[in-house]
């Protein structure tokens, strides 16, 4: 599911960044196009703009002459679009000649738009022109000396700019298009397969993590091949520190059992000695309080290691026997009801010693019949998480509320006939706790106790 995800982040980010150039680089093609026609067409201005130039610096300046010189049918076509215009500027001279196109109307200038002129002069630029058509227009100033000053100007329609440019931009989009999805198949395969090696890895973790793998197995490529590595020398490290921490644990089990067995047989030699009395009695606490905390400390380091998985049933269905035969005196019965589906996220030595202590409990107060139930269910529907529960039950006395809190607390007895030290029910919940389990006492239906046993599953 996290490399799913991460392979998602990823594929949506490569999209996301291919879109924002992709849309960049249009928008900058589409200004230079653009610019590009402009200047073309400014180019074709300039051409009749010349022409009219050298006719009016000539003696003859009839218009006749000027429409004769720039060739161009559309300037005798009324409202054309494309127009010409010659303006003499002297005081007192006023002179104006146009192309039929014109009609009745004129050009503006320039000039009156904040169009400042470029280094010959000359000026380019958007107006507006007769019935409302968009212009682009060139002018320039004339010194003729003597002759007079006059401005010239051309205009085009500039709707030829427009429609070329939204030519190309439709080209553009499409052709900008179809290299986008180009990109986002090759992306969406890099992705695909090139966190394949990702994926792989994520799922050894979890099998690892469950207990169906010890080990990252596999070839991987050679930019993931050293994570693999590092992780499964890691794992042989952690196992070596459990193991160290386990062989600490026995040593210090041995080296305190022998100074508290001398302590209690010389307290044991001096009789009814109120202090080798008391000693007696400290050193089975501080007995007790060793076992307790060794077992902690045993179970601890196990619980770090990478997870192992024990199936349920077995382990139950072996324990019902062996009960059978030790309280054989009692004829009594145990039906087992297990799903051999359930499994245990833990070690097979920490579910017998849970297992047997309620078993065995169970078969000390029964009166003749045992039942053991396993499942495995998952309590939050969306949640992926099981868990397993297990439940005995007896048809012996049960146990009143009061009674079942102080039975699950260590060394409580509530029958000093019935053989044990007390610390069963206490061991239990010491180790479901530590696994992350639970052990909850109630009432039986066949009248006796029920002990449910929730643990991991795995």
């Amino acid at each position: 599911m996290r490399a799913n995800s991460l392979a998602l982040r990823l594929f949506l980010s490569a999209t996301a960044w291919a879109v924002f150039i992709l849309l960049i680089t249009g928008f900058v093609l589409s200004s230079l196009y653009r610019q590009s026609a402009e200047r073309a067409f400014d180019r074709r201005l300039g051409v009749y703009l010349r022409t009219l130039v050298a006719d009016v610096a000539s003696p003859d300046e009839a218009s006749e002459k000027f429409s004769q010189s720039l060739g161009e049918p559309l300037f005798e076509l009324p409202l054309s679009g494309w127009y010409w215009q010659v303006t003499r500027l002297d005081p007192g001279k006023p002179d104006k000649r146009a192309s039929r196109s014109l009609w009745d109307g004129g050009l503006p200038h320039l000039e009156t738009f904040g169009v400042t002129a470029s280094p010959d002069g000359s000026r380019q630029g958007y107006v507006p022109g007769p019935e409302d058509q968009k212009l682009r227009m060139v002018e320039r100033n004339i010194d003729l000396g003597d002759e007079g000053h006059y401005l010239v100007a051309v205009a085009g329609d500039a709707a030829e700019i427009s429609d070329e440019t939204k030519s190309f931009d439709q080209a553009l989009i499409l052709t900008f298009s179809i290299l986008a999805a180009v990109l986002l198949l090759t992306t969406m395969f890099q992705v695909r397969f090139g966190l394949a090696p990702l994926k792989r890895i994520s799922d050894s973790l979890a099998a690892i993590r469950s207990g169906s793998a010890e080990r990252l197995a596999g070839t991987f490529p050679e930019e993931i091949a050293p994570l693999a590595r590092e992780t499964n020398a890691l794992i042989d490290a952690n196992k070596e520190i459990v193991e160290r921490a386990r062989t600490h644990v026995g040593n210090l089990a041995h080296a305190l059992k022998t100074p508290l067995s001398v302590m209690v047989n010389e307290a044991a030699a001096r009789g009814s000695d109120p202090f080798a009395l008391k000693v007696l009695e400290q050193a089975d606490i501080m007995r007790d309080q060793v076992a307790r905390h060794l077992e902690r400390a045993r179970l601890a380091a196990r619980l770090t290691v990478v997870g192992s998985v024990t199936e349920v049933a077995p382990v139950v269905t072996a324990l019902a026997r062996t009960m059978e035969k030790i309280h054989r005196d009692k004829d009594l019965i145990i039906d087992v009801h297990a799903d051999d589906k359930a499994r245990f996220h833990g070690e097979r030595p920490d579910l017998e010693e849970m297992i047997g202590n309620l078993v065995d409990n169970a078969c000390k107060w029964a009166s003749s019949r045992v039942t053991i139930e396993v499942g495995c269910e998952r309590p939050d529907p969306a949640s992926a998480t099981q868990v397993v529960r297990l439940v005995v039950d007896d048809d012996g006395r049960g146990l009143s509320p009061s009674e079942r809190e102080q039975v699950a607390k260590r060394g409580r007895r509530l029958d000093e006939t019935k053989p044990g030290s007390g610390l069963g029910l206490s061991i239990v919940v010491e180790l479901a706790a530590l696994y992350g389990g639970s052990l909850t006492l109630g009432a039986a239906p066949t009248g006796g106790l029920r002990a449910e046993l929730v643990l991991p599953a795995g």
